[in-house]
């Protein structure tokens, strides 16, 4: 089995309070048995540790016989650090305005480094002028710019159903992407 994640990424940069939802997030997962309540060394970076698959999760995706259960790498992993969250492998960087319909990717792109140190939140089209947050661009691959993601490893192939993501989206209080990244 390939290595593979969803990351749930809210769109919005700066997301406020981001330690604290992250923690109500936490405890809604650990009440629907979503995930396990403490950390295991069942995570991919940050020393290994994660919120290891529960039984719940079964619940919560399309395709359940396909989660990480029994696999060492297997849990969720959560960043509060300002990240770019983007598929690894054929990438399009592809990007548009919301306002014009303009393709402004490269533009957009070139931008990030003003947008990763937290200089801006914000991208202006370079073709009419619109200004919004980088996610409230369009974008033909799922992605997401913010300074909180959850990464579920191994669980990408298993499909959230719409129902939990709407779910999770309400909780946040704010729209989400889901981001597969193929290892």
């Amino acid at each position: 089995m390939r290595e593979q994640q969803a990351i749930i990424v809210p769109k919005i940069s700066s997301f406020p309070g981001h330690e604290a939802r992250a923690r109500a997030i936490v405890r809604w997962l650990v009440q629907q048995n979503v995930i396990e309540e403490q950390l295991s060394t069942c995570g991919r970076t940050f020393n290994k540790m994660a919120y290891a698959v529960a039984p719940g999760a079964r619940q919560v995706v399309e395709q359940p016989q396909l989660l990480p259960f029994g696999q060492p790498v297997n849990g969720l992993e959560i960043v509060y650090k300002r990240c770019i969250y983007t598929p690894l492998h054929d990438f399009l960087e592809e990007a548009g305005c919301p306002q014009c319909r303009q393709e402004v990717g490269a533009a957009l792109f070139d931008r990030l480094e003003e947008w990763m140190p937290g200089h801006t939140d914000n991208f202006i089209c370079p073709e009419c002028g619109h200004e919004d947050d980088i996610n409230g661009f369009l974008f033909l691959q799922p992605c997401g710019f913010s300074n909180l993601g959850f990464i579920f490893n191994n669980w990408a192939e298993a499909v959230f159903t719409p129902d939990f993501l709407d779910e999770f989206a309400a909780r946040l209080g704010y729209p989400l992407s889901v981001v597969e990244v193929k290892l």
